[in-house]
């Protein structure tokens, strides 16, 4: 029995094999839970793999925001934007973006901002906890971590943006300096950069490696992962959880979480969640470069990330509202390597190996969807956005504490997956599956 008298579950079933679903099941052993985790396609075969791999939750912010709406449709509409939505005539993607132009004012920018800041906080030290108890691959601190600009105007928007991070309790520490300083931190910036901020404090890992290797230490726990098994329905009936996959057995379980990124909304929808979950792709492609960088680089105004990976640098960037499993576009890597191109020195930009789209869950208030379900049993993890890396560790480890104790976490309140106001209310099914 758990504290609040409900029975504590002795086995779960995870739903996807991302950095959200492993994480959840990596905390859910630590409560003494059995864990089976079943993927659709593999480990890290989603937008875990090729993202920028960066672990700063002093910049893990709301997805909609004021200067989106700054972009101003021609802007959008080009394949060239850092923000590109397709002309398009799917109900899906005209509701999920009517909600989202809803959210981006400062009002609402202000309060999920003070939601994720609950997260943020307490990030770090769920990663810590990981590395002690057998996730080998390392966390690394970026020195430095720059975002560059061209000029000082440039910066300012950022530079305010951090001040109202810092406003909503979130505590993050940077400094202005100039392009030279940014260049002695970081030899691979070109001479157009002309100031940069320094963040400290923040971190950055091989997003692909440490979701394997979060795999490999829910295996030595005795846990069971299961891939290349698409999941059907969730069926939540007399005191159990029953998981329905394609080509084999349900798998049954006393609870099941569903961490399946910017599929979410497949099955989230017959358990009576109304927040629609929509597809954010980002490229990446890897390059050599001629000196390897101790830290990160971000290009706020191009949207662009730079992660030092092996002998390689990274370069991620774009966000592009569309089906998950649409076709890889050439035209958004081109944007990227144009965008880059004038700012960065010494890095092989036409030796491009690895180019890569993925799919991140992003919500129309960019907040994730953390916690219970109208489906006794069922309960929700994802929705995180660009953040899924950044913030997994301590998704998982306060919804396992919800699963496990049967007590309310007032840190996922904002993240209830049932939340009104951001959507029309449904009736309760009465039955489920």
């Amino acid at each position: 029995m758990s504290a609040t008298g409900s029975v504590r579950p002795r086995t779960a079933v995870v739903v996807g094999a991302g950095m959200v679903g492993l994480a959840t099941a990596w905390w859910l052993q630590q409560a003494g839970v059995r864990v089976t985790v079943v993927d659709r396609a593999g480990v890290a075969a989603g937008a875990s793999q090729g993202n920028a791999g960066w672990l700063t939750p002093g910049m893990a912010t709301p997805l909609p925001e004021p200067a989106v709406l700054r972009y101003g449709l021609r802007a959008v509409l080009s394949p060239s934007s850092p923000v590109y939505v397709p002309v398009t005539a799917d109900p899906k993607l005209i509701r999920f973006l009517a909600g989202f132009v809803r959210n981006c004012t400062d009002r609402r920018w202000t309060r999920a901002m003070t939601a994720l800041t609950a997260l943020n906080r307490t990030a770090p030290a769920a990663f810590e906890a990981m590395a002690e108890g057998g996730v080998a691959e390392p966390v690394r601190e970026a020195r430095p971590f720059l975002a560059a600009f061209r000029s000082d105007r440039d910066a300012r928007a950022l530079r305010t943006e951090l001040d109202q991070i810092n406003e909503a309790g979130q505590r993050i520490d940077f400094e202005l300096i100039s392009g030279a300083e940014a260049r002695a931190a970081n030899p691979l910036l070109s001479d157009r950069i002309a100031v940069a901020l320094r963040l400290r404090d923040q971190h950055y890992t091989d997003p692909g490696g440490y979701v394997r290797s979060l795999a490999d230490a829910v295996r030595q726990r005795g846990g069971t992962v299961l891939t290349g098994r698409a999941v059907r329905d969730v069926v939540s009936r007399g005191g159990a959880v029953e998981v329905i996959t394609e080509g084999g057995e349900p798998l049954r379980a006393d609870v099941a979480v569903l961490a399946t990124g910017a599929w979410l909304g497949d099955l989230a929808g017959r358990l009576g969640v109304r927040v629609p979950v929509q597809a954010g792709r980002g490229y990446s492609f890897s390059v050599p470069a001629r000196e390897r960088p101790a830290g990160p680089v971000y290009f706020p105004a191009q949207r662009v990330a730079c992660t030092p990976l092996g002998d390689r640098l990274r370069i991620a960037g774009m966000m592009e509202f569309r089906r998950p499993e649409a076709a890889f576009d050439p035209r958004r890597i081109r944007a990227i390597v144009d965008a880059a191109r004038p700012l960065l020195s010494g890095v092989e930009l036409d030796d491009r190996k690895d180019e890569w789209v993925g799919s991140r869950p992003c919500t129309p208030d960019g907040l994730p969807l953390i916690g219970a379900t109208r489906a006794p049993g069922v309960y929700l993890a994802g929705g995180h956005g660009m953040w899924g890396m950044t913030l997994g560790a301590i998704t998982g480890r306060l919804l396992a504490r919800t699963i496990t104790t049967g007590a309310a976490v007032p840190e996922l309140a904002p993240f209830d997956p049932l939340r009104r106001g951001a959507v029309r209310p449904v009736a309760a099914p009465a039955a489920v599956g």
